[in-house]
């Protein structure tokens, strides 16, 4: 009917077609491509991390962003958030199966920023 707009859902694309408006893979594909998250699995590679050595490693990030950050990870199923009942609370930050999958690409990546940029004259 004129005037109505139909519901993009799930169906409406291929599954693995990033390029299609409508794609879910377009939300995972956002998600890695910001330079936060693409770090936080970086900082993760090694093994769980608390909070506190994540935000140190990662400098120039504020908590705010970081929570935010390894909240979505985590929606995502690209991290794991191990809370440890002691005084004082530690949470732990971890990659997934699915996580580490993503963390060989995401070094690739970082490995060639690092040697592919040049320092300012």
């Amino acid at each position: 009917m004129r005037g109505e707009m139909k519901a993009l859902t799930t169906d409406d694309c291929d599954r693995n077609d990033v390029y299609a408006a409508a794609c879910p893979c377009r939300d995972m594909l956002d998600l890695l491509a910001n330079k936060w998250s693409a770090l936080a699995i970086g900082a993760l590679e090694d093994g769980p991390v608390r909070f506190g050595v994540l935000k140190n490693q990662l400098q120039g990030i504020s908590p705010k962003v970081l929570s935010s950050t390894l909240r979505k990870l985590e929606e995502h199923g690209l991290v794991d958030r191990t809370v440890f009942a002691e005084v004082p609370l530690h949470v732990e930050y971890s990659l997934t199966p699915l996580g580490k999958s993503a963390g060989a690409p995401l070094a690739h990546l970082r490995d060639w920023v690092e040697e592919n940029m040049t320092s300012p004259v």
